[in-house]
This record gives C-alpha cells, structure tokens and sequence, in this order.
C-alpha cells in the first residue's frame, strides 16, 4: 500500500495535507510522540486518544529486544499489543544502534543488546521482516547515521551505505508477504549538513522509490544553522506528491523553520523528556518547575491555556509532587507537554490555512528563538 499525499492548503512553502496509509489517513503538520517501547513514558493509548494524537512513534531496536518482535505479532501487531486504534510509524532503529559503536560490513550492522550483552545483526532485510511483525503502518528503511561530528569521509561512507542498503531494503519490503500490502516504506536521506552528500544522497534514495521521504542525520548535535543548510540541501529534491518527515526534531522555532521549508512530519522525545525533568512548555516559551517561586503560586502550568490536560492542577501542587519524587508529577506534566505540543502544529496548521504563516512564524522566534 504506497502512502499517498494530498495537499490541502498552502503558504508559501508550508503546507498542509492528509497523509494516506492502508490503515487511513492523517493530517500535515504532524507531531508523532515518541512510544520508544510501545507506550509514551508515562502515558498510555487512551491518554493518546484524547489528546488527539494521530501517530505515534515506536522504536525497532527497542521492541526487537524486548519483548521480541514474534510475541509482538502473536499479540496482534503493535496496535493490538498496545491497544492503539491510530497510525503508528517504527524507526529502523539505526540511530539507536549508530549510537552504541556497531561493527558495520556491507551485510549489515552487529551490536550488542543494552538489556543483556547479548550480540545482534542486523540487516537491511532484517530491518524489514521485524517492522513487518511489528506491524507499524509507515516503516522506515535501514541507514547508516554518523555523528554530527564525523569527519567528511565517515560522513561519505555513510551515504554510500545507506543507498546500498535502501535498494536491499525496498527490495526486501516489496517481496515481503506482509509489508508490501499492508504498510508503506520511507527511504532516508542522510549526508550531515555537507551540501553535496546530502543532495547525492536525496537522489539517490529517490531513484530507488519509496512511499515517503525522511530527513536523518540532522539535528543530531549541530547548531541549527547548520542543520537547516543541510535541510535546505535537499528539500527541494523530495517529490511534493509524497510525506516528507523530519526525523528527531522537536523544539519550536526547528519545527517551524522546517514547515516554512515543506517538511510535514516530525518526532521527537523532547516534550515527554523535558516534563520527567521538570521542565514545562507554554505559549510564552519554557520554564522550570522547580524554581522556589513556584512553591506557593495558585496558578495552572500555562495560564495563558485553560484547556491544558493538568490545568485543574496548580503550579504549588504540581511542584511538591515533583520535588517529592512522586511519579503523577512526571505523568501529569508529561500530558501537558505532549498536548501543548500537538496544538502548537494545530495553530500552525491554521496559520497555513489562513495564509498568516510568516505571522506564527515571526511569533515563534519572538518566544523561543533564545530558548
């Protein structure tokens, strides 16, 4: 089932749009929370469920190896395991593994299990055969993600690689006797913000021809200069009639730069990591909870947004819980993240269909440019 896109408003380069998978469609700009196990720290489906979340996010290293993507598939996939009833999207996993220094050879990628040692391979088909157990409706290709760091040759290798193993990888997905007909298969660009490398790379990924289009390797540690250059590299290359999903972006004004560019999905563990630290998001950008001038206030956690999941809740109450380590404080300020999150794309979807993006835009940078 190719995943299709429909564009339904636009503002210069921002646009909105309904994304199509065999499961249904949802809408662009769209925010996945990150379910790295199966759940959002914290939260559970029916907290996803009111909160309007279309998508969700889970991981494929992760869940490989625990509980294992056969008990996952004898439970009914990823949505009945999890009694999810919405899109789910898995990640290869290659950022995971990228990130624990695995042995890399042509055939694929071996490493070790941060639960037990224990030593994995994993193929560009393998890649494939477990996100086909695991059930996701949107899954991503095998590739190889280098630092932000690495040097220009690191970065080259990667590239390389990472086309190699896309044509396995599609290949394999589209003579496999579950993916093909039930799920679609984003190709990922990488290439650092090397202007170059990340545009070969984009042509690359699409002459192979997958059903969607993912940014990787960027904001992985460089400025956002930086990474919005090695955006810009490539942008213009992915097809208009197909999702194009930033991977692992999450904060405000990088969102934002990258719709104002045509980028339609993003994820990111930043509102749920951010609220287990005591750290909240409001319209007038961030503040930490902790702080003593909150002991004794009244307030909810936004009040500029009555609406928020934890406004029933003041800022005095919520702070204690925090301070005493009792786990509703995480769980209530995780609700109000994830929620201020997903209507922070709803009012940029309104903005763009309203023809006053370059407005959110400027009020974006007015609050969190600095932040």
């Amino acid at each position: 089932m190719r995943a299709t896109f429909t564009e339904t408003a636009r503002d210069g380069f921002a646009r909105c749009g309904t994304v199509t998978t065999a499961r249904g469609s949802f809408s662009t700009p769209r925010f996945m929370p990150v379910g790295t196990r199966g759940a959002i720290v914290h939260l559970d489906s029916s907290d996803m469920e009111r909160l309007g979340a279309e998508v969700i996010l889970a991981n494929t290293y992760h869940l490989m190896l625990r509980p294992g993507a056969d008990i996952i598939e004898q439970l009914g996939g990823i949505h009945g395991f999890a009694d999810w009833h919405g899109q789910v999207l898995t990640d290869s996993g290659g950022y995971q593994i990228f990130s624990l220094d695995p042995d890399l050879t042509d055939e694929g990628a071996t490493f070790k299990s941060v639960y037990d040692g224990s030593s994995h391979l994993l193929t560009p088909e393998g890649a494939v055969d477990v996100q086909a157990k695991i059930g996701a409706d949107i899954q991503m290709v095998l590739d190889v993600c280098p630092s932000s760091v690495a040097e220009h040759d690191v970065v080259s290798d990667a590239v390389e690689r990472t086309g190699r193993w896309a044509e396995r990888g599609r290949a394999a997905f589209l003579d496999h006797p579950d993916a093909a007909s039930r799920q679609s298969q984003f190709g990922i660009v990488q290439g650092g913000t090397d202007e170059t490398l990340r545009a070969a790379s984009a042509r690359q990924i699409i002459d192979i021809g997958f059903d969607g289009y993912a940014v990787g390797g960027l904001s992985v540690g460089e400025d956002r200069r930086e990474m919005l250059h090695g955006l810009d590299a490539c942008m213009a290359l992915l097809p208009l009639d197909q999702p194009r999903y930033f991977m692992g972006l999450g904060d405000p004004v990088g969102i934002v730069e990258s719709v104002a560019r045509g980028v339609d999905m993003f994820d990111c563990v930043l509102p749920s990591r951010l609220a287990r630290h005591g750290t909240i998001l409001t319209d007038a950008g961030r503040y930490n909870l902790t702080r003593s001038e909150f002991a004794s206030s009244s307030e909810p956690l936004d009040p500029s947004w009555p609406e928020s999941p934890a406004a029933r809740w003041s800022k005095g109450y919520l702070r204690h819980l925090l301070l005493t380590k009792e786990p509703t404080a995480a769980r209530l300020i995780t609700l109000h993240n994830v929620a201020w999150l997903l209507r922070f794309m709803d009012r940029m979807a309104v903005s763009i269909r309203q023809g006053t993006f370059e407005d959110f835009r400027a009020e974006v940078h007015g609050v969190w440019l600095d932040r």
